[in-house]
This record gives C-alpha cells, sequence and structure tokens, in this order.
C-alpha cells in the first residue's frame, strides 16, 4: 500500500502571542480579506523558501554556474508573478519581499483592485461562486497568483449572470411568480 506525501504548506509562529505580530496578522487578514491566519502564514513560508534559496545562492561566488543558473530561475519566476520590477532582478532585491507584495497578486485582490467586485469580500464571495475568468478558465480559488500576462484577462465568466449567461436561480423564480395569477386574481378574473 502506497502512502501519500504531502510537503507541509504552512508553519505556526515560534511564539504563539506576540502582540506586534498578532496585530499584523490580523491587519494583513482584513487588508487583503482573508479567511485565517494560516492563509497568511502560508505566504510567510512560500516567501521564507524564495529567501532562503536566494541567501543560499549569494553565499556562493558570482560566476558560479549553480547561482548564475538557479538565480536566474527564481528571479523570472518572481518577475513573471508581478512580485519582482524587471528593473530589480537581482539576488539582493529577493531577501526585501514583504508578504503585501505576494498578497498584492492574488486574484481575490486583483479582482477588487479592477473594479469587479464592491468589497475584498465580494471579491471572494465572487471567485468561490465561479463567477471571474482568468482568460478562457473558471478560477474558483481566491489565493491563485495572477501573472502579469494575465492580469489584462481577469473578467467575469460567460456563463455567469452577472455576465451575459441566464438568469440566477431566485431571479427566475420571481419572474414564475409574477407570471402565475394569485388565487384572489384568478376569483375575480
Amino acid at each position: 500500500m502506497s502512502h501519500i506525501v504531502y510537503s507541509k504548506t504552512y508553519t505556526t509562529p515560534r511564539r504563539p502571542f506576540e502582540k506586534e505580530r498578532l496585530d499584523h496578522e490580523l491587519k494583513l487578514i482584513g487588508e487583503f480579506g482573508l479567511r485565517n491566519k494560516r492563509e497568511v502564514w502560508r505566504v510567510k513560508y512560500t516567501l521564507a523558501k524564495i529567501r532562503k534559496a536566494a541567501r543560499e545562492l549569494l553565499t556562493l561566488e558570482d560566476k558560479d554556474p549553480r547561482r548564475l543558473f538557479e538565480g536566474n530561475a527564481i528571479l523570472r519566476r518572481l518577475v513573471r508573478i508581478g512580485v519582482l520590477d524587471e528593473n530589480r532582478m537581482k539576488l539582493d532585491y529577493v531577501l526585501g519581499l514583504k508578504p503585501e507584495d505576494f498578497l498584492e497578486r492574488r486574484l481575490q485582490t486583483q479582482v477588487f483592485k479592477l473594479g469587479l467586485a464592491k468589497s475584498i469580500h465580494h471579491a471572494r464571495v465572487l471567485i468561490r461562486q465561479k463567477h471571474i475568468r482568468v482568460r478562457k478558465q473558471v478560477v474558483n480559488i481566491p489565493s491563485f497568483l495572477v501573472r502579469l500576462d494575465a492580469q489584462k484577462h481577469i473578467d467575469i465568466a460567460i456563463n455567469s449572470p452577472y455576465g451575459s449567461g441566464r438568469e440566477g436561480r431566485v431571479k427566475r423564480k420571481r419572474q414564475g411568480w409574477n407570471q402565475k395569477l394569485t388565487w384572489t386574481q384568478w376569483q375575480k378574473g
């Protein structure tokens, strides 16, 4: 029998009741409309792994083939998702990244910034209810990291009631009520 081995996606903080960190996490949750602290920890963990790789590569010499190859791969990936500017493609700048840079690239944040949703929380609901597409693909994961080239293609889904799809369940039901005569109207008839 084979066992599936999952890798960790987040780490809990070493000090659980540090006031400054708790306040900062709560601020991030409010600002980016996150569900819980785990979503903050997940982004911090991702960033920690990237920074660790960058730190390790910075210890190597400038012309080391591993540093050139892996360093360029990290930088290209970060530029593609829009976390790093193209004019700041150096490993030193990777160490200066903050969790906010990644949270800014989430689909939820982008939908709100584009004005498709009234609030950051509304954006999350729209995404979960499959009203948002990126290019032709409907995406229902709020934490989806939007690449720079895909940012222009975020839109309302084609088959969504908000787009050109048929009306929602409630609207259809109300139209049905309007068409049916009430019992008193029928008696007077």
